[in-house]
């Protein structure tokens, strides 16, 4: 037919291969966008709804929310404190798609639990947080101020059981051993009944099985606000915003004591998967999710990557050595 033009079949099918080369592929959902970061697997060492667990799954999901990134796993594994995870890290060496969320309580715990692997064997990729912790009773207990409790504690330290969501030498152990060297009670003397994160403290504080928790604000916010856990006092140096407790000082007892938490990698990753890793969580720290996420949890930011957060876990593991040896736990 007149104006009809013909093309040859081999021009066709060459036409229909240029097409579907100069086409970029989409993302599928296990991929990354300009972080390059894919099949990522977030470690958490200790038990669902401890402060690892919540500060990763809430990091991961404003990574996702961001779209940063997708198809993060999420998995505890939780033991002694986090040196079991931090075992697992250690021998998963040169593998970039793995990381453990961790913090001051894993410094403590290699001390304590003789680990044969330590922080200083991972990659340091980012500190995110700080974090106090809180001293809470139950709704019915019968301690209405720290006052109250510190007078019942050294009269009776044995009868007046303290649970902390970190084996000794993390930091719910060690906040409630400088309040009572602060008050004038021997660490040995105290009662301390550890916890394999917050989430299993909790049934604990609320059944009356210990006379009152030490944790992280962010474990127990739904708590307080429902009514179910007291609040008696907060470690940091000033009050908590939304949070009617005074501070430790405020109280009379001597101690400013803050949790911190972040993010470590193996050992013998490359370079280029050690930067990707600190752009992921440098793009997250930017992100408006993760800052929402910080003022709805209460957490400080403390953002600190790469070289600058190894020495920070560096002079980390001198203090916490010295208080412990100081507390004749190390």
């Amino acid at each position: 037919m007149k104006g009809t033009v013909r093309v040859s079949p081999l021009v066709a099918a060459l036409s229909a291969l240029a097409a579907v080369l100069l086409v970029p592929p989409l993302l599928s959902s296990g991929d990354s966008d300009s972080t390059g970061v894919r099949g990522l697997r977030v470690l958490v060492p200790n038990s669902p709804g401890g402060g690892y667990d919540i500060t990763a799954r809430t990091a991961v999901k404003s990574i996702e929310d961001s779209g940063l990134s997708s198809g993060i796993e999420v998995f505890n594994l939780p033991g002694a404190g986090g040196t079991v995870g931090l075992g697992r890290l250690v021998n998963e060496r040169g593998n970039d798609k793995l990381i453990m969320s961790m913090g001051l309580g894993v410094v403590g715990s290699v001390y304590t639990n003789k680990s044969p692997s330590s922080l200083a064997d991972t990659t340091p990729i980012a500190r995110l947080i700080e974090e106090p912790d809180i001293v809470v009773v139950a709704k019915d207990s019968p301690y209405t101020d720290l006052a109250g409790l510190i007078a019942a504690w050294k009269a009776t330290p044995g009868a007046v059981p303290v649970g902390g969501g970190s084996s000794p030498g993390g930091p719910d152990h060690l906040a409630p051993m400088l309040m009572a060297k602060a008050v004038g009670l021997a660490p040995r003397d105290v009662n301390y009944v550890p916890f394999d994160g917050g989430g299993e403290l909790l049934a604990s504080v609320l059944g009356g099985k210990v006379a009152f928790g030490v944790s992280g604000i962010g474990e127990y916010r739904d708590q307080i606000q429902a009514g179910e856990l007291r609040v008696l006092a907060v470690t940091s140096g000033k009050r908590i915003p939304g949070v009617d407790a005074p501070t430790l000082r405020e109280s009379g007892v001597d101690v400013d004591f803050t949790n911190w938490r972040g993010v470590v990698a193996p050992p013998g990753i490359t370079d280029t998967a050690r930067d990707r890793l600190v752009k992921l969580l440098t793009d997250l720290h930017g992100s408006g999710a993760w800052q929402e996420s910080l003022r709805r949890n209460g957490w400080t930011d403390a953002f600190q990557t790469g070289p600058e957060f190894g020495r920070f876990l560096a002079a980390e593991n001198a203090r916490v050595a010295d208080v412990l040896r100081e507390l004749g736990l190390a």
